[in-house]
């Protein structure tokens, strides 16, 4: 009976002998299954594919983004306004709340790629041996019991005990994240093997680097572990940008406040005996003007914005929102392989002679140097590690890469640091090729030359020495030692272990590491200086975590080792629920569950599998941790911009919902009527409020803590500052009406001077929030030229507003004359000195209370 889905964690068939998952399966170790069986078992079981997921039709996912209380009021004032007859009113704020549901639809649509990718990922081409003949399959009609040849270069179609093994080597660094292939061993092993160590087992989806073998079909399509990992990946859910949070609760807010505020309008108005109609529209008017209808136009921009300056450094945003979490970030839980690290082999000592030579350089490219350098003996121990090779070098799109295993390909660059090439290595007659019970690799070469590479005690028995002190001292240090060793035999003889032992001779030592990123070791102190946790979580060995981690000051309690996708998972939700916003960095199938769960995922674009791609929120061009300190940088810069987008428009929408209730409860004529409000909302918002999303990063934004997660939009800094400008917005509006009225203005011309009062303080308050604590934005007037066109273009609209006359007839204005005017810029310098004042208080009685004994 062939394995099945209630059988796995029965069974665990690593535990198992070979013959005991054959009698399990119900094969055959030689001769695989019948076709006629393997054809009843694909309709029993299905075929080795992973199952879509189900998901919410397209509807109703356009209609959820509707599901807003702020949507609501929005939809109820524009419905009320065009049963009013203002079609026009009425179209606008349709449009705005239709715009805002197609943007977020489409973000949405995005993120649910990941599993469409791994569905991908696994279908490939596999050898089957069904009636005893091997014949190529599509890997999508393999199922439990078939017996599968890999050769070097396939992808593993299923999860496989295997059987029998010829050198193989699997890359599994995209499930595990493991940075070396994995040698493997049909042994049965413990029952309690975790996955990065059960060398019996070949998965679904890894790579065969080198080698072949044969293996026994245990799991298909949702039972592998790449199945496993596409469930997380499909269960997992995405979690609100602390920015969306806060809008949230605080549109929430809003709503009720709106809501009371017209409920009160209407029932002063009736109960003075004003016609419900009129009441009506000056709560529609109240509603309209009061909601920052312009704020998620106003995010969007801002947040695209930002994607545009992180793709000029190397971060590519998949996801819009991405970009204000990274400026919330308070933890970084970064991957080690790739990312902290250069992702390549990399020699750095070499000893020979009593001798020790560092080596600089990283990764492949053979640009280094040999200090001290190199003498008759380490020149000996480098050619050959070239010679006793099966790897090559190769320079393809500017950068060097490894054809082969990644560890001999680190032997070839150190001998090309030393000017040793391929013309320097003697014609290869025979080769005794690493095997994971020899343990080491020999070349035999003319005259009886021979030379070896391998284990440090296998060369060390070979040589019949025991002193190992000095391997033990590199280990000690994270590097992986190899012993380089040569031998003589006698011209003709065949190169045998017998014929090795005792004629073996010590060249020397090379060790080798994934050697750090020095560009990354600086953006992690960077980070830190931040006040933003780095946290090192990887599939690999703890050893090498450690060691590595000892490069960037990660203290040991922040190093996670041999993480599963699952405990990847439950870290990232634990920090969450401890209050952080974390942003996950990963490149394999592995980490797809916790980068799709993470308030930010980041996946690497080079190294990186497109499962772990379309589950992040952004993609690293260059694989490197530094890029992620400049995206945190212009995060930062960009949450920055918003919270001064949003600190400027909402005592602009309060003032003006004010001006509507107070003129009600004070029975007088409205300073501004609603099509004026209509009027200011379309024009400001974009000309004026947007102009605050190209604002530079101001130099400190590196240097100061994140903000806390738990921290309101409405701080009580916040609240005093929107109450005060929104005071000054209303007493200002009302101070120009009914000013000009008493100077016996016409009703249309004190109410032109009212919104342009209005405005003119708006632009006023538009360059206090250049910066919203300091008295000066410390990038330089003349640093947003985007600002002084924004403020050009308000000054032109409202003169078209205020003297064409088409203008005057739409929007019930009239000319005014200098007088005027000059009232209405000494109200914009007023509003420009009070709000500079206060701010300076602010900051006075900050740094007070910072004092002890204050």
């Amino acid at each position: 009976m062939p394995l099945t889905t209630a059988d796995r964690p029965r069974v665990g068939p690593q535990r198992m002998s070979v013959d005991e998952v054959v009698r399990q399966a119900g094969t055959d170790s030689e001769r695989g299954l019948s076709s006629a069986e393997a054809a009843l078992r694909l309709v029993e079981l299905g075929s080795n594919t992973l199952p879509p997921q189900r998901r919410q039709g397209w509807v109703l996912r356009l209609l959820a983004q509707l599901n807003h209380p702020l949507i609501y009021v929005l939809l109820a004032a524009a419905t009320l306004t065009a049963l009013l007859g203002e079609t026009v009113d009425a179209s606008v704020v349709f449009a705005v709340v239709v715009v805002n549901a197609v943007i977020g639809f489409l973000q949405e649509a995005k993120a649910e790629r990941a599993l469409d990718a791994l569905a991908a990922m696994v279908r490939t081409e596999a050898t089957a041996v069904r009636d005893g003949v091997a014949s190529r399959v599509s890997s999508d009609d393999l199922v439990p019991g078939d017996l599968v040849a890999l050769e070097a270069g396939d992808k593993v179609p299923a999860d496989l005990r295997l059987s029998r093994t010829g050198e193989l080597d699997v890359d599994e660094s995209a499930l595990t994240g493991e940075s070396a292939p994995v040698g493997k061993d049909p042994a049965e092993l413990p029952p309690d093997t975790v996955l990065a160590d059960r060398v019996n087992m070949a998965f679904s989806g890894t790579l065969v680097t080198a080698g072949s073998g044969r293996g026994i079909v245990v799991a298909t399509g949702a039972d592998t572990e790449i199945g496993h990992v596409h469930q997380l990946v499909g269960a997992t859910a995405t979690v609100a940008t602390p920015l969306t949070r806060k809008l949230d609760r605080f549109s929430r807010l809003l709503t009720f406040v709106i809501l009371g505020l017209a409920a009160l309008s209407v029932a002063v108005g009736l109960a003075r005996g004003e016609p419900l109609g009129s009441m009506v529209t000056a709560a529609v008017a109240l509603a309209v003007g009061a909601i920052p209808e312009g704020l998620p136009a106003a995010v969007t921009v801002t947040l695209a914005i930002g994607v545009a300056r992180m793709a000029r450094r190397q971060a590519i945003v998949r996801r819009l929102p991405a970009v204000e979490t990274l400026g919330s970030t308070t933890m970084i839980c970064t991957d080690k392989t790739g990312t902290l690290t250069a992702n390549a082999m990399t020699v750095r000592v070499v000893v020979a002679g009593g001798v020790r030579h560092d080596l600089t350089g990283i990764g492949y490219d053979p640009d280094g140097d040999v200090e001290p350098p190199v003498d008759t003996a380490s020149r000996e121990c480098l050619l050959a590690g070239l010679a006793c090779n099966d790897a090559r070098i190769v320079h393809e799109d500017e950068k060097w890469s490894a054809v082969g295993d990644p560890t001999e390909a680190a032997l070839v660059v150190s001998a090309r640091k030393a000017g040793l090439g391929p013309d320097d290595v003697p014609t290869r007659l025979d080769v005794l090729p690493f095997s994971s019970d020899r343990r080491y690799m020999a070349t035999l070469h003319p005259a009886g030359l021979v030379y070896l590479k391998g284990a440090v005690e296998r060369i060390l028995d070979l040589a019949g020495k025991t002193d190992r002190a000095e391997a033990d001292d590199l280990a000690g240090g994270g590097l992986r030692v190899l012993a380089i060793a040569t031998a003589r035999l006698p011209d003709g003889a065949a190169l045998t272990e017998e014929a090795l032992r005792g004629n073996v001779v010590l060249l020397g030592l090379q060790a080798m590491h994934d050697p750090p990123r020095p560009e990354a070791i600086e953006a992690v102190r960077e980070c830190r200086a931040a006040g933003i946790e780095v946290r090192m979580i990887t599939g690999d060995h703890p050893a090498t975590a450690r060691a590595i981690a000892e490069h960037f000051d990660i203290p040991a309690d922040a190093v996670y080792a041999r993480v599963t996708p699952e405990e990847k998972l439950r870290l990232v939700t634990e920090f969450q629920a401890q209050g952080h916003v974390v942003a996950m960095t990963g490149d394999g199938v592995n980490d797809a569950p916790a980068l799709r769960r993470a308030d930010i995922g980041v996946a690497m674009g080079r190294g990186g599998t497109e499962v772990a791609k379309q589950a992040a929120d952004m993609v690293l061009a260059d694989d490197n941790f530094s890029s992620i300190r400049a995206a945190v940088q212009e995060g930062r810069a960009v949450f920055d911009n918003l919270r001064k987008f949003i600190i400027w428009t909402l005592p602009t929408n309060m003032a003006e919902g004010l001006v509507i209730l107070a003129a009600v409860l004070l029975g007088t004529a409205l300073p501004i009527l609603p099509v004026q409000i209509l009027w200011i909302n379309m024009t400001t918002a974009v000309a004026l409020g947007l102009t605050l999303a190209f604002e530079p990063r101001e130099p400190d934004v590196m240097r100061r803590p994140p903000l806390p997660p738990s921290l309101p939009l409405m701080t009580p800094q916040v609240v005093r500052r929107i109450l005060f400008v929104s005071a000054i917005l209303l007493v200002g509006s009302f101070a120009a009406f009914h000013w000009q009225l008493a100077a016996g203005a016409s009703l249309d011309q004190a109410r032109t001077v009212a919104v342009n009062a209005f405005v003119a303080a708006q632009i006023a308050y538009l360059l206090n929030c250049r910066s919203l604590d300091n008295l000066r934005s410390g990038v330089g007037f003349l640093a947003n030229p985007w600002l002084l066109a924004g403020i050009g273009t308000t000054v032109v609209l409202q003169l078209l507003l205020t003297y064409l006359p088409v203008m005057n007839t739409l929007f019930h204005t009239a000319p005014i004359g200098w007088s005027a005017w000059g009232f209405v810029a000494v109200l914009a310098l007023i509003t420009f000195v009070l709000v500079e004042l206060a701010k300076w208080v602010s900051r006075v009685s900050a740094s007070r209370s910072e004092v002890p004994g204050s």
